[in-house]
């Protein structure tokens, strides 16, 4: 199956009218329109369009001026349109009045799958429409209402359409002031319904209260909770963040989560997650077989808490990605952690940025990466890293096999640090991408990189912005490039470079075989940009 994927601007929407002569290998045309540059008049000919039978299955109308009129427009083609899959009309205002246009076309639509209504200030009125059609249609998989105002009412009206609904599986609920009658009316939903895969009440006010109905939807037993999520088998992503689901809500999950066979991921970030509300989801997650992503972003876990997560981590066998940035982790924290890395096999990602681990916190994490064979990325900036740190992560990456991602931005490495993992880079095999913006890098550090750069072969990806490189820096990593075949995205933004530098690099242009972008935004480079378009002109696979 081929597909052309055309963006139209006003001046060519007519296009839509042209009838493309059938050939062996075109199959499906794919038109999408951006919605800022469509007025009234072109929207109505779009309409026409589709009701002649354009052959569109994607259609962006988002962030435009669509607003209810629009919608209603919109709607009289999907009852007719056999076509169409995606629908974007997210920033658009349609209001409830656009809602309940759309509502009746989903009940006579038999394609759609895709709906995006984001912030368009639909209300309970444009959810109960909404609802209703759900209760009859046979296509819809993704439906996104995030950021309108359905309050409880819309999300009790949506909760009794998936009890009928056997289609949607994703639903996008973000901050839609659902608070506790509205989370509980969810959760009565998931005792029955087979197909939701994904349930997204990030940023509404579901609280403790909430979060216990939630539970009862992941769990056989707890303490008084009810018996709901213990039959559903299909929810596998529940987003809860910034909900103030507090301790009790935070337990009950994590009771919930002991016997629940089917949830892989549950985002928690931005809900004051303390060390009480970590040790129950480390006592969940040493007998849980499902979780592969639990985040904890903005936690305030402290030592004991950290700790539980590690021991946790010894037992577990699924999860896979831990996310604990900017979660008060220093170094105590930051040893526990490792010495479960250390013992654990599945752990993929480990999130620790916007921490204050030091370079004691890298020094343990170095020794664990030392033993670790599954580990792949590692997110450590803003961390108070500094050369010494640098230094013992360097050490590590010569005898690691796993590592493909690491992220030491913002901390303070020095051209030490940047001379330690030079050196790592010229016997590391597996490393992919390696960010250090913002490490006080200046001359000396991008001479050290550019020298490993001439005989790694595995980097892809180098982030050196925000930096003091300059003109010498830059010559010195275009001899690299011009030697370098696999290098695929070079960032050098905000690095003093002036002309000379931006010179070096378009020359090394005209010769490098892998590099497809490089980004220079906020240097000195005046007239040398020209240089830069001249080089680009001879290199054939450059696309930024």
């Amino acid at each position: 199956m081929k597909t052309i994927h055309i963006t139209l601007t006003q001046d060519h929407i007519k296009l839509l009218s042209l009838r493309p002569r059938r050939s062996s290998c075109l199959q499906k045309l794919t038109y999408e329109v951006k919605a800022q540059w469509i007025g009234v008049i072109e929207l109505q000919g779009l309409v026409n369009s589709l009701k002649t039978g354009a052959p569109l299955t994607i259609l962006n109308l988002r962030d435009g001026s669509i607003k209810d009129e629009g919608a209603l427009a919109l709607s009289e083609v999907l009852k007719v349109n056999t076509s169409l899959t995606t629908l974007d009309l997210g920033y658009n205002s349609v209001g409830d009045v656009g809602a309940q246009a759309l509502s009746e076309a989903l009940k006579a639509n038999a394609t759609l799958a895709t709906l995006d209504l984001w912030d368009n200030s639909i209300e309970k009125e444009g959810a109960l429409a909404l609802s209703e059609a759900l209760k009859v249609n046979t296509s819809l998989a993704t439906l996104n209402l995030g950021y309108n105002s359905i309050g409880d009412e819309g999300a009790l009206a949506l909760s009794e359409a998936l009890k009928a609904n056997a289609t949607l599986t994703t639903l996008d609920l973000w901050d839609n002031s659902i608070e506790k009658e509205g989370a509980q009316a969810l959760s009565e939903t998931l005792e029955v319904n087979a197909t939701l895969t994904t349930l997204t009440l990030g940023n509404n006010r579901i609280r403790k209260e909430g979060a216990l109905a939630l539970s009862e939807a992941l769990k056989e037993e707890a303490l008084a909770l009810s018996e709901a999520l213990k039959v559903n088998t299909s929810l596998t992503t529940l987003d809860l963040s910034n909900n103030r689901i507090q301790k009790e809500g935070a337990q009950a999950l994590s009771e919930a989560l002991k016997a629940n066979a089917t949830l892989t991921t549950l985002i928690l970030c931005h809900n004051s997650i303390e060390k009480e509300e970590a040790l129950a989801l480390s006592e969940a997650l040493k007998v849980n077989t499902s979780l592969t992503t639990l985040d904890l972003n903005e936690s305030s876990i402290g030592k004991e808490g950290a700790q539980a997560l590690s021991e946790a981590l010894k037992a577990n066998a699924t999860l896979t990605t831990l996310n604990l940035c900017h979660s008060s982790i220093e170094k105590e924290e930051a040893l526990a952690l490792s010495e479960a890395l250390k013992v654990n096999t599945t752990l993929t990602t480990l999130d620790l940025w916007y921490n204050s681990i030091g370079d004691e916190g890298a020094l343990a994490l170095a020794k664990a990466l030392k033993i670790n064979t599954s580990l792949t990325t590692l997110e450590l900036g803003n961390n108070r890293i500094q050369k010494e740190g640098a230094l013992v992560l360097s050490e590590a990456l010569k005898v690691n096999t796993s590592l493909t991602t690491l992220n030491l931005r913002s901390n303070s490495i020095g051209d030490e640090g940047a001379l330690a993992l030079s050196e790592a880079l010229k016997a590391n095999a597996t490393l992919t991408d390696l960010t250090l913006g913002g490490n006080s890098i200046g001359k000396e550090g991008a001479l050290a990189l550019s020298e490993a750069l001439k005989v790694n072969t595995s980097l892809t990806t180098l982030a050196l912005w925000y930096n003091s490189i300059g003109d010498e820096g830059a010559q010195a990593l275009s001899e690299a490039l011009k030697v370098n075949t696999s290098l695929t995205t070079l960032s050098l933004s905000n690095n003093r470079i002036q002309k000379e530098g931006a010179q070096a690099l378009s020359e090394a242009l005209k010769v490098n075989t892998s590099l497809t972008t490089l980004a220079l935004w906020y240097n000195l480079i005046g007239e040398a940009d020209l240089a830069i378009s001249e080089a680009l002109k001879e290199n054939a696979i450059f696309t930024q």
